[in-house]
């Protein structure tokens, strides 16, 4: 289907933009925010004060480079990491089963990896800053 081929650019970009959102969304309290709250919600679950910084900033700071397009696979892989570390330390407590319980952690993981791997598309600062330079048109 060429159709579907041909919306890639414009597909990679929504994606992108609306994980960004989700992330954005999610980091910003924890770095601008009541960090008291999720401080303590972090120490319950076993995990230095640190951690709510370190959660914040990639949050954050991961969903303004996935919107930009700007190194997103790295953005994308930190936030593989920090959906893993989530699911792992807090969604899991019922169980595998429970797929409720980490439903969005899960899927905003998964494409942050489908994000750091396939690239950000044409529309993104990574093209525009680090497009390989092209092969010298050779005319016949």
């Amino acid at each position: 289907m060429t159709f579907l081929k041909k919306l890639e650019p414009l597909t990679l970009l929504l994606l992108r933009c609306g994980l960004a959102l989700v992330f954005i969304y999610h980091g910003y309290p924890k770095l601008f925010g009541d960090k008291a709250r999720f401080i303590e919600s972090f120490q319950a679950l076993g995990l230095p004060s640190y951690v709510v910084y370190l959660t914040g900033a990639i949050e954050f700071f991961g969903g303004v480079a996935l919107a930009l397009g700007l190194l997103t696979p790295i953005a994308g892989l930190f936030l593989l990491l920090d959906m893993g570390a989530a699911m792992w330390k807090y969604n899991f407590n019922e169980g595998i089963y429970a797929v409720r319980e980490y439903e969005l952690p899960l899927i905003l993981g998964l494409a942050s990896l489908a994000i750091a791997a396939i690239g950000a598309g044409p529309f993104s600062l990574d093209r525009l800053l680090f497009r390989k330079a092209s092969a010298p048109n050779q005319e016949s």
